[in-house]
């Protein structure tokens, strides 16, 4: 139609272009295209010649200024969208008209399409020297917003990146993480599927497959692609792929049984009324644009009178396809002649259904962009009113500037452009869902605003029906790793592709598909589950235990049987074997070892720094006063022994004031060496996270290693000197020689302090104190009882032998 200005419009109307062979014998023919007659895409012409109608009638917008316009088929082919590319930059047939005023009728100031992505560059490289801007409804390629490359290129529909962010984060949504994937073999299939394969990698899905084939393909490679997706375990197929290609793709997959598939389309089909025949594809979701109502529309479409339909032959060849009738008798089709009976209100294709206008809403929104550019061009607004003058010389770059700056609404819906000629991203998830009449429809589950702030963009509102009526379904390559393990990739798989490893020894993972185990901190371990750090349980010799109330009951037994030896002792204190074992040594030597006893105490029970200090401390100055007394008495039986000599007098050089001082020299030496200990390097409490991995020991360091040992090792010196002595006094021939018993004593205290010192290095935690307890309780039991237990049985039960008499006649015999 002829027009002030002229807007060209480009569609893939038909599937197929005529193959034409070239004999190189005569010229060759004219490309055309054959196929099938998408009724979709004639809606798309329609409204596009409804959106001008509109305009031309309107008395704001353009007003006094007709629009023309002159719309091709390209039939989806590169071939044809560059024919078509040329013809508009060559221009149309000038108009001429008699009077002085002419028209630029010829000149096309904008085009409107084409619908896919590879044809619209195509018709770019051509159209863009001349800065012919070109407004597509349905080419979604991100590589478009590419201004370098295509500077006059705008659109009406979201860019595909935006489609593909979204897809994945549905995809992640419902936790599919092992997905196949099919694309067209095209530049909207290619780069739409690698902005989604870079948006799922970045959400950690990982692709099974990727096929990708094209309509114009043998059948076998389509056939491939079907046995890949039958044979393939990922339950989940994200479909980036055109409609003329996904026709064929469901065509072939329904010639056999296929496992169930749960699919995800992009807009270019899930959307298409056309393919809700595929009853397998039920269950199927993906995004679409929102849908839209344009008021009178219908009424447009439906409006074909017999002359309307008969003066184009893309409407005769609708009207006879979808009535199956010829509108002109031909011997070569066995079609019946219309005769006017049919009725396109009641006809139930694409094309009259209006019910989800989606992308011809895009066509709508694109005509009234351009009409928006020319009326800021060649009008101006004067007094409230608008004054436009259809003479006025514009080129296409004036409508390319001007299309950079609208900004407008449209029946509610709001149109303008990025500076990548690109609308704000909207889309509505569209959910294929059976309905009460068992027939399948797109139902709007929810949506995706890009403009919202990040985190909100999607959003589902009501439930989903799934493939073939089924539950959510699982589509993973490894089930997720539970808490308490950590994931290990299978070597040569995917990401997704792992086992579930047990965290090691004292290590936790808390949260589920966790990639590494984190140790827990120096005083906590892992449950059995190995998901919780839990205290380590505190161990030390508590009263409270078997081993603690047995080691206290023969401390405080010892004390008291030292006690009573003592009692003993003092009742017949008196008497001759009394008298005859140096009374004051002996007493001396029952309060000693009653403190030895009673050390042990402070052994048991939780480490604090005075029982620390005073447990070594304590128990190393008594054994040496012990052992000091032992050695006293010792010493008193050679002397003993020496002065029964003829003329000696040694016994007044070692009476009871030396035998005090002996005691208090020796102890002496013990006091200093503690003294020092505890000034430099005292002992002090602390927690052993070594000794056991699952539990802290209690204990008390020794500070100082050297100042421990050389307090046990003055014990053992003071012991061998001790011991050398009784020996040598055991035969003596004295009445009541105590060194016998005193060899005996010191026998088993060599013997257990010995034993002591391997079993004290090798025993863990809080056996490392029981052994030291048992040493000194050993020790203290062998020396009251060799020393003391043969004088108490003989005060106690013989008291008949308890005379000098008796004593004498022993030594006799």
């Amino acid at each position: 139609m002829d027009g002030d200005y002229v807007i060209g419009g480009v569609f893939s109307i038909h599937n197929y272009m005529d193959t034409v062979k070239h004999n190189y014998t005569s010229l060759p023919e004219p490309l055309r295209c054959t196929g099938r007659l998408d009724s979709r895409e004639l809606r798309f012409t329609r409204s596009m010649i409804f959106a001008i109608e509109e305009i031309n009638n309107s008395t704001k917008l353009l007003p006094g200024i007709r629009l023309g316009y002159k719309i091709h088929d390209s039939c989806g082919s590169v071939p044809m969208a560059v024919k078509v590319a040329f013809q508009f930059t060559n221009g149309l047939d000038p108009v001429f008209y008699t009077w002085d005023n002419c028209s630029q009728s010829g000149m096309v100031m904008a085009i409107v399409g084409e619908s896919g992505s590879t044809p619209s560059i195509s018709m770019l490289r051509v159209i863009g020297s001349f800065n012919i801007p070109q407004v597509s409804h349905f080419a979604t390629c991100a590589c478009l917003s590419n201004k370098q490359q295509y500077p006059s290129f705008f659109r009406t529909i979201p860019s595909d990146q935006f489609q593909a962010e979204a897809l994945a984060k549905l995809v992640k949504q419902f936790g599919w993480t092992w997905i196949g994937a099919v694309r067209s073999d095209s530049d909207y299939g290619n780069n739409g599927m690698a902005s989604f394969l870079n948006a799922a990698q970045k959400e950690g899905i990982c692709v099974e497959y990727s096929e990708s084939f094209y309509r114009t393909h043998p059948r076998s490679r389509i056939q491939r692609v079907a046995d890949v997706i039958r044979r393939s375990t990922a339950m989940v197929v994200v479909a980036f792929v055109a409609s003329g290609d996904m026709r064929i793709l469901l065509q072939e997959l329904s010639r056999e049984p296929s496992p169930p598939r749960q699919w995800i389309g992009s807009e270019a089909w899930v959307t298409h009324p056309d393919f809700l025949k595929f009853t397998f594809c039920v269950g199927a979701m993906g995004f679409g644009i929102p849908r839209s109502v344009i008021p009178g529309l219908r009424d447009f479409l439906l409006d074909l009178s017999p002359t309307k339909v008969a003066a184009s032959s893309v409407l005769t060849e609708f009207w006879e396809d979808a009535f199956n009738c010829s509108l002109k008798k031909s011997a070569a089709t066995d079609k019946n002649v219309c005769n006017g009976s049919e009725d396109i209100q009641k006809l139930q294709v694409p094309y009259t259904d209006t019910s989800q206008l989606r992308i011809t809403n895009m066509v709508y929104k694109a005509v009234y962009a351009i009409a928006h550019a020319i009326h800021n061009a060649v009008c101006q607004e004067t007094n409230s009113t608008t004054q436009c003058d259809k003479l006025t010389r514009i080129d296409s770059k004036q409508v390319l500037n001007q299309l950079k700056k609208v900004n407008f609404s449209q029946n509610g819906y709001h149109v303008s452009f990025d500076a990548n000629g690109d609308p704000v991203p909207k889309y509505e998830l569209v959910n294929w869902q059976k309905s009460s009449s068992g027939s399948i429809e797109m139902v709007t589950v929810g949506y995706y605003d890009a403009s919202l702030p990040v985190g909100q963009e999607f959003h589902i509102n009501k439930n989903l029906t799934w493939m073939e009526g089924r539950t959510q379904p699982v589509s993973v390559c490894s089930d997720s790793c539970p808490p308490g393990t950590h994931k290990v990739l299978q070597k040569g798989k995917p990401i997704c592709c792992y086992d579930c490893i047990p965290c090691p020894e004292g290590e936790i993972s808390n949260a589920t598909d966790s990639p590494n185990c984190f140790p827990c901190p120096k005083e906590f371990w892992p449950n059995p589950e190995r998901d919780t750090c839990f205290p380590k349980p505190v161990e030390f010799l508590s009263f409270s235990e078997v081993l603690g109330i047995i080691l206290a009951t023969f401390s405080v037994g010892g004390a008291c049987l030292a006690v009573i030896t003592a009692t003993v002792f003092f009742w017949h204190r008196t008497s001759p074997i009394v008298r005859a074992n140096n009374s004051e040594l002996s007493f001396l030597l029952l309060f000693s070892l009653t403190l030895c006893f009673l050390c042990s105490l402070t052994f048991i029970g939780a480490p604090s720094e005075w029982s620390c200090m005073l447990r070594h401390t304590v128990f190393g100055i008594t054994f040496v006063l012990c052992i000091s007394c032992v050695l006293g008495k010792t010493i008193v039986v050679l002397m003993a022994f020496k002065a029964t000599l003829p003329g000696s007098n040694v016994m007044k050089w070692f009476g009871p004031p030396q035998q005090r001082m002996t005691v208090v020299s020796f102890t002496f030496v013990q006091v200093l060496i503690c003294s020092v200990w505890l000034v430099l390097s005292p002992p002090f409490p602390m927690k052993n996270l070594t000794t056991y991995k699952k539990k802290i020991i209690l204990e008390c360091a020794l500070g100082s290693s050297v100042a421990f040992w050389t307090v046990l090792g003055y014990i053992g010196l003071l012991a061998v000197f001790c011991f050398v002595l009784a020996v040598l006094a055991r035969k003596l021939p004295d009445n009541f020689n105590e060194a016998k018993f005193i060899t005996f004593s010191m026998l088993i205290f060599c013997a257990v302090w010995i034993t002591f010192i391997p079993a004290y290095v090798s025993s863990p935690g809080k056996f490392t104190v029981a052994v030291e307890i048992f040493a000194i309780q050993a020790s203290s039991f062998g020396l009251i009882l060799c020393i003391f237990a043969p004088k108490c049985f003989i005060i106690v039960f013989k008291p008949e032998k308890n005379n000098r008499k008796q004593l004498m006649n022993k030594h006799q015999s």
